[in-house]
């Protein structure tokens, strides 16, 4: 019992994301964030506003490099994470059955499901509020929906990037055509969700307002996660797995500086290119 972590006097932290999460997350953030910019001013070139933002960036090519690089780096942290998975899995020597029915897996089911309805009910005042693990049913949405958008909005891209290549291998040139209005529209839709729902579900909920800085530090209190995910608290208890990841060393006050301030510069620029979405949307978009 003496090697107990959850016995020790001094608060305690549990790591909900490791370093290399929390480094793909980092690039998710810039490349999402560059992405939504440069996309929306080549979407509305014809606004003059967003032709004051692209001279603001050094033009139109300028803006057109950016967002080619933001899309690097996206296929980047897509494959990095692939790979994360894999050397994971064999690390730790798990099933496949695990990796996709586990408490650890984001791979939506019945739970999820009903954790939806429970949630519903908690909103109305019709019942408690549902008792959450490792992952709620809004993260496994967001999850996949990169996914969705590496595959739909990325193949897209690349169609509108290397627009010879494709039509050289035998593609229609009236694919051309539907990938720009695929990748245009589905990126707006895109954009517009993470800068609303995410960002609500994440850090404007009023258990997280203004910011959970978890994704940036790793670490959440102990207590906390208690209240919030009391199944993975649970787990504490019997899977060493599980226990190990808990410590009495805080998040350095460096590190959650730098986390507020990287933070709160994101969710500011997310907020105005909502703005600029409403904008868009009634005076601009056709």
């Amino acid at each position: 019992m003496e090697n107990n972590p959850l016995n020790k006097p001094n608060k305690l932290y549990y790591e909900r994301f490791d370093a290399y999460s929390r480094f793909l997350h980092l690039l998710v953030i810039i490349s999402f964030l560059s992405l939504a910019i440069t996309g929306m001013i080549i979407k509305f070139s014809d606004s003059s506003v967003f032709k004051t933002l692209s001279d603001l960036m050094g033009g139109y090519e300028v803006t057109g490099s950016i967002h080619r690089f933001a899309a690097i780096i996206t296929f980047l942290y897509f494959f990095l994470h692939i790979s994360y998975l894999i050397n994971k899995r064999k690390k730790r020597k798990t099933s496949f059955k695990e990796m996709l029915k586990g408490e650890s897996s984001l791979i939506p089911n019945k739970r999820d499901w009903e954790e939806f309805k429970a949630t519903l009910k908690w909103f109305l005042g019709k019942g408690p509020r549902p008792v959450y693990g490792r992952w709620t049913y809004w993260e496994k949405f967001d999850y996949f929906a990169v996914f969705w958008g590496v595959a739909i909005i990325g193949a897209s891209g690349l169609i509108l990037w290397f627009p010879e290549f494709f039509t050289n291998l035998g593609i229609p040139g009236e694919i051309i055509n539907i990938a720009t209005i695929i990748h245009s529209d589905e990126a707006l839709l895109a954009v517009g969700f993470i800068f609303t729902i995410h960002f609500f579900n994440t850090h404007f909920r009023p258990d997280k307002f203004p910011m959970d800085t978890v994704i940036f530090t790793g670490k959440v209190e102990l207590e906390e996660l208690k209240e919030d995910r009391a199944r993975e608290y649970e787990l504490l208890q019997t899977d060493d797995k599980y226990k190990e990841r808990v410590t009495d060393i805080a998040p350095s006050p460096a590190l959650e500086r730098a986390a507020r301030i990287f933070g709160f510069t994101a969710l500011t620029i997310g907020l105005l290119i909502i703005i600029l979405i409403i904008y868009s949307m009634i005076f601009v978009y056709q």
